[in-house]
């Protein structure tokens, strides 16, 4: 009798009648963990960029700016965006996993979403120096375009991993909360 790896084992019989449309997993590969080691690359990545248009100005202008009540303390940001990150990125590669021909069109949404979280950054913190409250609207203009990006990226994750939208919900909830900081800012700055 021949022996059967246990990851293969675990999808014999009938199938994963799970919470993720009743499929069988995939077998974990090389590379669909060097996939996942991409997608984890790529949100660091975008955190590390935007990382650097905060670093020196929310000691800067930021510091001394008139901030919603409602705003944690700046320590929170960066154990939150971690773990945001991190989300997006294990729900990203679900999707990229999954082989579902609705992948493509649900991974640009990803994508999308991925430039705007990118784009904010650098136009709240770094321009705002520069070009004074109008900085603060645009980025505005930007964070609601992500917060819809993040809300078709969940409808679309959704059906293909069920998994993947439910990864997806916190981020979309801080950017909702992120977007009434930033309005309070370019209300009040």
């Amino acid at each position: 009798m021949e022996s059967m790896d246990p990851v293969a084992a675990a999808g014999a019989g009938g199938g994963n009648s799970g919470s993720d449309g009743g499929q069988p997993e995939p077998r974990r590969t090389a590379v669909d963990l060097l996939a996942l080691l991409a997608f984890l690359a790529g949100s660091a990545l975008v955190a590390w960029l935007g990382s650097q248009a905060t670093i020196s100005n929310v000691t800067g202008w930021y510091a001394a700016a008139d901030k919603a009540p409602w705003s944690p303390p700046n320590w929170v940001f960066g154990p939150v965006w971690t773990a945001l990150y991190t989300a997006m990125a294990v729900a990203g590669w679900l999707v990229w996993r999954s082989r579902s021909p609705e992948r493509r069109t649900a991974l640009t949404a990803y994508g999308v979403q991925l430039a705007l979280n990118l784009a904010w950054t650098p136009v709240f913190f770094g321009l705002y120096p520069v070009w004074g409250p109008a900085a603060l609207w645009l980025a505005l203009g930007i964070i609601i375009a992500l917060a819809l990006a993040v809300a078709a990226t969940v409808l679309l994750f959704g059906p293909i991993r069920r998994t993947a939208g439910l990864l997806m919900l916190p981020y979309l909830s801080w950017v909702i909360f992120a977007s009434s900081l930033n309005l309070w800012a370019a209300a009040n700055n």
